[in-house]
């Protein structure tokens, strides 16, 4: 007597209801909420946020130029950050952004594009207030007090050299007065004419 089992056409069904179930379980959801911040000239930074649930082990974010067909792509795994740094990038260029998120399964579908220009040079100078200090100029207006500061003691430190050389100069000279009257006196004494007593004619007797 045959034993009772399933089927082959029963059996396949199953198992593609099962490996669907599987995809779907590890299909990801694109990254929401794609924001550029700090924009500058030569840099900018992308965030982002992912769908709760995914399991998430890393990000991949294409970059490129608008109207070029370059791309920059970077990729970073084993991470749980929402954020990336874009570097070396151009002074007033616009440029594309998409970011997506890895798991063990693969990558998730690109993000929305989005869509930024970094400012010129002259215009992010322009839009910095007087009283924006920034840590570089800190550190740059320090050293130029120390370079300041050194130059100062360097100049006082040869004045003081100076003016010393100058009282021990003058205090030879000055102990060299007298014995220079001396022999000046001296040297007086001995160039003048001797006195010669004054004697009377001779009155011959005739």
């Amino acid at each position: 007597m045959a034993k009772p089992g399933l089927s082959a056409a029963a059996v396949l069904p199953l198992l593609l209801g099962f490996l669907s179930s599987v995809h779907a379980d590890t299909l990801l959801s694109a990254p929401l909420n794609v924001t550029i911040r700090e924009i500058e000239v030569n840099s900018a930074v992308v965030t982002w946020e992912i769908s709760e649930g995914d399991p998430v082990i890393g990000f991949a974010i294409t970059q490129q130029k608008k109207d070029v067909r370059m791309l920059r792509f970077i990729q970073e795994v084993n991470t749980t950050t929402r954020s990336c740094a874009l570097w070396d990038l151009d002074e007033d260029t616009e440029y594309i952004v998409h970011v997506q998120s890895i798991s063990m399964g693969g990558s998730s579908p690109p993000s929305e594009p989005v869509l930024f220009r970094t400012p010129k040079e002259s215009e992010k100078l322009a839009s910095k207030s007087p009283d924006e200090v920034t840590m570089e100029e800190v550190g740059q207006a320090a050293q130029l007090r120390a370079g300041e500061l050194i130059i100062i003691v360097v100049v006082l430190i040869m004045w003081a050299g100076v003016i010393a050389l100058f009282c021990r100069q003058y205090d030879i000279i000055k102990d060299n007065e007298p014995n220079n009257n001396k022999d000046k006196a001296k040297n007086s004494s001995e160039c003048s004419t001797p006195e010669h007593p004054q004697g009377g004619l001779l009155r011959s007797n005739v």
